[in-house]
């Protein structure tokens, strides 16, 4: 556990007296019946192991998440086989202290959300056993859910204010795709990238420029410094009215600019890495909006690990008040992978009557 640390969100458990009132009187330990509200959610699909208690789908008691990122830090991105590992290391410890800082107990835990996919196949699988032997041991229903689907459900947490339908753009290392969302399980993709994701894209450039992994923290800091209109890296909207994405090209066209600036790049990494953002936050921008009106949808998410990135949550914010629209964007610590969020739309599954089973798996 050295190579790894645990960060622990813990939220106040007084709010929730009368729901743990009513617990202590009501159903006996591992009863399957009634309508489930305490679920423990667990995601291990790429780098991190988490764990977290979210009531109702919305609140949240306790969100533990251990991070890898010291482990792959000095190889430029995730090793697969260490990152299960580590999973391997971390999932009873983070487990354990989710349940103990949700402060409801395991006895009061009316069913369990586990990542399913997409993700790593060995990092899924350490999740998903765990999940399964859990659940069964305790005799409480589980499902496994579509880790994508926890992101769209990550808006509300903590904020349930926004309304059906909506357009949301979910950004991260390994995925970048539009949805018009309907309900907290029904969603059409609109459009997706067809080739990097544009995480992916943040982590190759930041390590072109030579400041590691993970890319995308650095380059957002880095882009402060820099101006973004010095260095004009090319838009790739593909088809304007569509709403499918590419990043290759820009990284291509980073590459590029250093090979031919090879003795003077280094002075200008700030403006690079400037350019760079704006060119990928321009394009997200322009496509979720244009996305959004085609549905005729006043109101748009952003969510995904990318949707921490500082300037892509302002131009957002302000491209969306001139098209008359509002955004919901989930606080910084729920844009990345985590747990509370697989548990929030698992809450939705298990009150719709979705079951795993112990033959299925990742």
């Amino acid at each position: 556990m050295s190579s790894m640390w645990i960060l622990a969100v813990v939220f106040p458990t007084n709010v929730y007296k009368q729901r743990h009132d009513r617990l202590e009187t009501s159903s006996r330990p591992g009863d399957c019946s009634g309508f489930i509200m305490i679920v423990l959610g667990i995601e291990s699909s790429c780098d991190e192991t988490a764990a977290a208690v979210v009531d109702s789908g919305t609140r949240i008691l306790s969100s533990v998440v251990a991070s890898q990122v010291a482990v792959h830090h000095p190889y430029g991105g995730v090793v697969p086989e260490l990152a299960s590992r580590k999973h391997i290391e971390a999932i009873v410890t983070v487990v354990n202290q989710a349940i103990v800082e949700s402060g409801v107990g395991q006895d009061h835990i009316d069913g369990v959300a586990v990542t399913q996919g997409p993700g790593l196949v060995g990092a899924l699988l350490v999740g998903f056993s765990f999940a399964k032997a859990y659940a069964h041991g305790r005799g409480l229903p589980w499902v496994g859910v579509n880790h994508l689907e926890g992101h769209m459900n990550s808006v509300f947490l903590g904020d349930n204010s926004l309304p059906f339908p909506y357009v949301a753009l979910l950004v991260s290392g390994g995925h970048t795709s539009i949805y018009h969302v309907t309900s907290h399980i029904g969603y059409e993709q609109m459009g997706q990238t067809l080739d990097d994701a544009a995480g992916e894209a943040f982590d190759k450039v930041s390590k072109m420029l030579g400041l590691g992994y993970p890319g995308g923290g650095v380059i957002d800091r880095m882009a402060t410094q820099g101006d973004p209109e010095k260095i004009p890296f090319p838009r790739t909207y593909l088809e304007k009215s569509g709403f499918d994405f590419s990043f290759s090209g820009i990284k291509t066209a980073v590459k590029r600019y250093i090979m031919t600036h090879e003795d003077t790049y280094a002075d200008e990494i700030p403006d690079i890495a400037a350019g760079f953002q704006e060119a990928v936050v321009e394009v997200l921008t322009y496509k979720l909006i244009r996305a959004a009106q085609t549905k005729a949808c006043n109101h748009v998410a952003l969510v995904g690990g990318v949707a921490a990135n500082s300037r892509l949550r302002g131009c957002l914010t302000d491209m969306a008040a001139k098209a008359g629209m509002q955004v919901y964007i989930p606080a910084i610590e729920l844009c990345g992978d985590n747990a509370a969020m697989v548990a929030a739309v698992g809450y939705h599954y298990l009150n719709a009557g979705a079951r795993a089973r112990l033959d299925d798996d990742v």
